[in-house]
């Protein structure tokens, strides 16, 4: 048996992962040449061969896909533990598979449906706005978690499960606002960044603006195209950056709590105080922003209740044919050692 991918045919024969998939699955909107071509490929190579039938069964009925992007934020670990033991629990396998930032998570998908034949995928992270003819391509219940962007096409196909992060954001600089901080420093994801990053930096605009204060351009520090975003390192350099640079501010506000904590360090080793010099608030809620010194101030996403909503919504999709879900969450505020009052 051929271990060649989907992504191999789709090399080989000069087209996208997602064409593939419509070329096998008989879909319209296909060049007929283009199909036979790809039709061929598959069978010299014995792509999903007849003799792995009843393995192909066994993955049908017993598969669930976890697609992550962003892995290496630990936001995500708390979800993928709550995932893996309900999968377990509601007697599925269950498969972890990573998305790049620069990969496509529709074409990923495509290819684990290709390849491992899951009852089921739920997205974690990203940024996830599709067409709908693309999601349609997947043909099996999805559920969209903890995703940055997700536009009405996709909410119309698949079902959702996320906090505002507009609004939630918002909440936050809102209360350094009216804690009396007028300069608020930003640590933000990179410029071209469409997902979480972007909608918390609304959040932050829409919040000074609404409290009368200017937007400073000086004080948004915006992460460097190569970098990973959500890492302490990178709110520890981001912090000596703004340092180095004399942005004048009070506050920061760092759309993840690992970036908050790496700030925490850059300014302790400037000789800086939290909160005596500076306050300093993160995004998520994470279990160690809590253990933290100085104990973070943060909002609260509520990890686990959307991890398991996500996993009821899909398992009542497989067994049930339940409907699509558009579930959004509250944050809550977590007013901590690392912030105060002027």
């Amino acid at each position: 048996m051929s271990n060649i991918t989907i992504k191999d045919i789709a090399k080989q024969c000069g087209v996208s992962v997602s064409t593939v998939s419509r070329a096998i699955n008989n879909h319209p909107g296909i060049n007929q040449a283009t199909k036979d071509m790809i039709l061929k490929v598959v069978r010299d190579n014995q792509f999903i061969p007849n003799n792995s039938a009843r393995n192909l069964k066994r993955l049908e009925s017993n598969a669930i896909v976890v697609l992550v992007k962003g892995i290496g934020n630990p936001f995500f670990q708390p979800m993928i533990d709550v995932l893996e033991k309900l999968i377990h629990k509601h007697k599925y396998t269950f498969i972890l598979q990573r998305v790049n930032d620069d990969q496509d998570e529709i074409e990923v998908a495509l290819e684990m449906i290709l390849e491992k034949k899951p009852k089921g995928i739920i997205f974690l992270g990203g940024y996830f706005i599709h067409t709908k003819d693309k999601l349609r391509q997947l043909d099996l219940p999805c559920v969209i978690a903890a995703v940055g962007d997700i536009d009405g096409n996709s909410t119309e196909v698949c079902s959702a499960v996320h906090v505002d992060d507009v609004k939630e954001s918002y909440r936050i600089v809102d209360y350094l606002c009216k804690a009396g901080h007028k300069r608020i420093a930003l640590l933000a994801a990179s410029k071209d960044d469409r997902s979480i990053s972007a909608l918390r930096l609304e959040g932050y605009r829409r919040a000074l603006k609404d409290n009368g204060l200017e937007i400073c351009d000086d004080l948004i520090n915006y992460t460097a195209p190569e970098q990973d975003a959500y890492t302490f390192e990178r709110g520890y350099k981001g912090m000596q950056e703004l340092l180095a640079k004399h942005a004048e501010c009070t506050a920061v506000f760092a759309i993840a709590d690992v970036i908050a904590m790496g700030v925490c360090r850059a300014l302790k080793e400037a000789g800086k105080n939290v909160p005596e010099d500076y306050s300093v608030v993160g995004f998520d809620g994470l279990d160690m922003s809590s253990y933290y010194i100085p104990t973070l101030t943060t909002v609260k996403q509520p990890v686990v209740a959307m991890a398991e909503a996500a996993a009821e919504i899909l398992f009542d999709a497989i067994e049930e044919n339940g409907p699509i879900v558009h579930q959004i969450f509250e944050g809550e505020l977590l007013i901590r050692e690392s912030s105060r009052d002027l």
